[in-house]
């Protein structure tokens, strides 16, 4: 697997590489990784995890870029270890230097389309025409499919999206799946105390990367809302990214700094689990999502989740009772998330449903798939 990000890089790639490559050890396979090595980071544990000297991205303080040379140094010793297949997680330079370990090592190449970048260009270009800069995302996207021999989408939708565009490489959707036994346990009473928060103040969480196309704007104005009806609100937001300045700002103009708290990214077996668990409900109204993997965290931990269903989380959510699947306006949004709050017996509800929820996206049957998949591109070489 060669990726352009990877723990402890927190997000839904990392967590979609960590779970892989999990289950397939646990199944019998094995896999090896090339990732940017990140600053102050511990040496891998995993002897197949090949960490490569990497040099900031300009005007990014999360994200790392490797050299191509330094991946394609390393044909000799993977030839050596016999690998079966190339899987790309990433479209910069990780997709580049994939492609050409692949030929260099007569493999077949696939990728996961992991990002809806259509809908990400206009956060990180704004200077440019929005639609010039959907064209180039389009083409980007056709040019890298067509060099693969294979995709793996997380949802229908990016399937969708994929096939809108005239990509006809063969593709298969194989989500992120969840290991339950991770997401069980947690304090949320721990969690406020750390956090001097009531024991009785009502508090939604929202856990994601803080970047623009989280649609984190979206989700305090409608906060501000709620607290017409509950004034001592409180959103717990955990996580850190480009938008963090901004969205603080926001919610200062608002006039809802006092209802918001932001906690930065928590350690994913210990604090984190605290967080989720600390919540009345699990708020989210992103609208680029392939999949959304943290709806299914909050599910597994017990959480009622409020949602839109827009790309991916239509996928996570359909079918679900442990959420509600809130309208994709504001004051719609609002008022779902208010009545739930009003209502602890429904929330009790949700929340005896929701593990079982999350139960159907096993991560041990996702890997079972991907293993087929596998199977299927070695077949038509």
């Amino acid at each position: 697997m060669v990726s352009d990000v990877s723990f402890p890089r927190v997000n839904g790639v990392s967590t979609s590489i960590q779970t892989f490559r999990t289950e397939l050890r646990a199944l019998g396979h094995e896999s090896s990784l090339i990732a940017p090595a990140y600053p102050r980071q511990e040496s891998p544990t995993d002897p197949a995890e090949i960490r490569l000297r990497s040099r900031p991205v300009p005007g990014d303080r999360e994200d790392r870029l490797i050299r191509l040379r330094d991946v394609l140094a390393l044909t000799d010793t993977l030839r050596a270890r016999q690998f079966d297949i190339v899987h790309i997680h990433t479209p910069f330079v990780a997709h580049y230097a994939g492609l050409r370990l692949a030929r260099r090592l007569g493999l077949p190449v696939v990728g996961t389309c992991h990002t809806y970048f259509e809908e990400y260009g206009k956060y990180y270009f704004p200077r440019l025409p929005e639609s010039l800069v959907r064209f180039c995302a389009r083409r980007l996207t056709v040019s890298q499919c067509a060099a693969l021999d294979a995709i793996v989408v997380p949802s229908e939708q990016m399937l969708g999206v994929l096939r809108g565009y005239g990509v006809t490489v063969h593709a298969e959707r194989i989500p992120t799946g969840i290991d339950t036994a991770r997401f069980r346990g947690g304090d949320g009473s721990r969690f406020r105390a750390a956090h001097g928060i009531p024991a009785t103040r009502p508090v939604l969480l929202h856990i994601s990367r803080v970047a623009h196309e989280k649609n984190l704007d979206f989700i305090l104005r409608a906060v501000k809302r709620v607290t017409a009806d509950v004034p001592d609100l409180l959103l717990v937001v955990a996580g850190d990214g480009p938008a963090l300045g901004h969205v603080k700002e926001l919610a200062g103009r608002l006039g809802i700094g006092a209802n918001c708290l932001f906690v930065g990214y928590l350690d994913r077996a210990t604090a984190l689990l605290d967080c989720y668990r600390s919540g009345d409900a699990f708020v989210f109204a992103s609208r680029t999502e392939t999949q959304g993997l943290v709806l299914l965290e909050a599910l597994a931990l017990g959480v009622p989740v409020v949602s839109t269903a827009v790309m991916g989380t239509a996928d996570v959510l359909k079918d679900v009772k442990g959420a509600v699947v809130a309208p994709d306006d504001e004051a719609g949004f609002a008022a779902a998330v208010s009545a739930l709050l009003r209502d602890p017996a429904r929330r009790a509800r949700l929340a005896a449903l929701a593990p079982a929820d999350a139960a159907a996206w096993s991560a041990r049957a996702m890997a079972e798939r991907l293993v087929g998949f596998y199977e299927r591109v070695l077949a038509r070489r």
